[in-house]
């Protein structure tokens, strides 16, 4: 892979002219980019759509938008750094345009990265997929099981529901209504798996199989994304694109460290509670090693009793543990770009399958941050009582609007909406419908595929607030 390729700018959908007298005033491309999605409805809609915490109602809660400013500032300072480090790693071939490229990818991408993300967090993406396993044999299309009708592939997609997936297909409809017309390079960034739903694996070794990137509804056209990159191999193999590992390693960066951040002011745990979870992941034995990412960690840990000092309030605590994930956050940058320029022939080659953090000195201080998360977060009572609440939300709207797509736009009178499935679709999105009609072909297996995509389309582009109230609309429990 070469970074003139890389980093193109040819866009997914046809380009607008610009009146000649703009080329006096130059603006690099990615940063027209970078406009097109600040101003985008659905970049916007991300203010109200959970980070971790579902429906929270406190005001400091990051949601996703706050997220993706934090990932996307934490990925264009990697890239800055990547081209500017002073070690012997330094990548000879990023300096001028391709330096400049990178950062300004980084940035966009970072912005981009959880625009697929539906209602309430991640497990909105697991009551989305649960909900199409449990139903694709219980729902008759004209008599036969809605699975009997599609391929396993399209079953696979709709089974395992995915954000990064769902964002891809976004961007790639924006882009041909030119709404959000992207540069492929920005594109092809975003794709963390780029492997369809029946190739991934949970437990695999090689972390690009670890989920799907792609619906079979976008196959072909994030195929001639990767022809334009060079990321599709001459087997016909997709390779990840260099920067997805940064923009990957940002988004761990700042949940890793913001999440943790704002879980501590929710008062879930204490810096008592959390130095000791963090010192329970090696022994003294360990830190005999310096060498060994526990002695490096433990370093960490001995920092933050430091900042601590005496004062244990609750307030020189909050303060204390900000200043340390600060301290956190640039360690973990620095051992990303170390990483990456270390490993750069491996990553160019299409072949690096781990993460950044692997075999660095911070590898163990990642996972123990991870893991603190679900110990002190995921699986608190408040935050499991919001989940359920979200998953009856999210399954009454899937019921619903399923059934009412089914036979959307038919013509044979034997199979015809309902008069309450014809009121659900009048409900939709006319841009929803649009895509539908523009992406139909005849064929009724892949017609009902596209259907059904419609529906995951508009649930997953609901906001958390949008869908709770449109819930209890229908649902009969508030008043229009």
């Amino acid at each position: 892979m070469e970074w003139n390729t890389l980093l193109s700018t040819e866009k997914t959908g046809p380009e607008e002219t610009e009146p000649i007298q703009f080329a006096q005033y130059p603006i690099n491309k990615f940063e027209k980019d970078y406009h097109k999605i600040v101003s985008s409805a659905a970049f916007r809609r991300l203010q109200d759509k959970t980070q971790v915490f579902p429906l929270d109602k406190s005001d400091f809660v990051r949601t996703r938008l706050t997220h993706s400013i934090e990932v996307s500032t934490v990925a264009r300072q990697l890239g800055i750094m990547i081209s500017k480090n002073t070690t012997p790693y330094k990548p000879a071939d990023i300096d001028g345009d391709a330096a400049e490229g990178i950062a300004s990818v980084l940035l966009c991408a970072g912005l981009l990265h959880d625009l697929g993300n539906p209602p309430f967090g991640h497990f909105g993406e697991v009551v989305i997929g649960d909900w199409f396993k449990e139903h694709l044999d219980l729902i008759d299309y004209k008599g036969r099981p809605l699975r009997s009708w599609l391929t396993p592939q399209m079953a696979a997609d709709l089974e395992h529901f995915e954000g990064n997936a769902q964002a891809l297909r976004i961007l790639l409809k924006a882009g041909h209504r030119s709404e959000i017309n992207l540069s492929k390079a920005i594109i092809s960034t975003l794709v963390k798996y780029p492997t369809d739903s029946l190739s991934f694996r949970g437990g695999d070794p090689d972390i690009r199989k670890h989920k799907l990137g792609f619906y079979a509804a976008e196959q072909e056209a994030f195929r001639r994304v990767s022809e334009t990159v060079g990321t599709l191999t001459a087997s016909g193999d997709f390779c990840r694109h260099p920067l997805t590992y940064v923009l990957e390693a940002a988004d761990d960066i700042a949940y890793a460290t913001a999440d943790l951040e704002d879980a501590f002011k929710k008062g879930l745990f204490t810096l008592d509670a959390f130095t000791e979870f963090f010192k329970s992941f090696y022994t003294e034995e360990d830190l005999t090693f310096r060498s060994s990412p526990a002695y490096y960690s433990n370093d960490l840990i001995q920092q933050l009793q430091s900042l601590r000092g005496e004062d244990h309030s609750a307030r020189g605590d909050s303060s204390a543990f900000k200043e340390w994930l600060n301290q956190v956050r640039r360690w973990l940058m620095y051992v990303t770009v170390y990483r990456f320029s270390y490993k750069y022939r491996s990553i160019m080659a299409g072949t690096y399958g781990d993460d950044l953090f692997a075999e660095t000195y911070h590898s163990l201080t990642i996972q123990i941050l991870k893991k603190a998360m679900a110990k002190f977060a995921y699986d608190t009572p408040g935050i499991l009582k919001l989940e359920l609440s979200a998953q009856t939300i999210l399954s009454f709207l899937l019921d619903r609007f399923v059934g009412a797509a089914l036979y959307c736009g038919s013509q044979d009178e034997n199979y015809l909406p309902s008069k309450a499935g014809r009121k659900y679709l009048l409900i939709f999105s006319d841009n929803y419908k649009q895509d539908y009609e523009n992406a139909k072909t005849g064929d009724e297996a892949w017609d009902l595929y596209l259907r059904l995509l419609m529906v995951t389309d508009y649930i997953s582009g609901m906001t958390d607030s949008y869908a709770r109230t449109l819930y209890r609309e229908l649902s009969g429990i508030e008043a229009i």
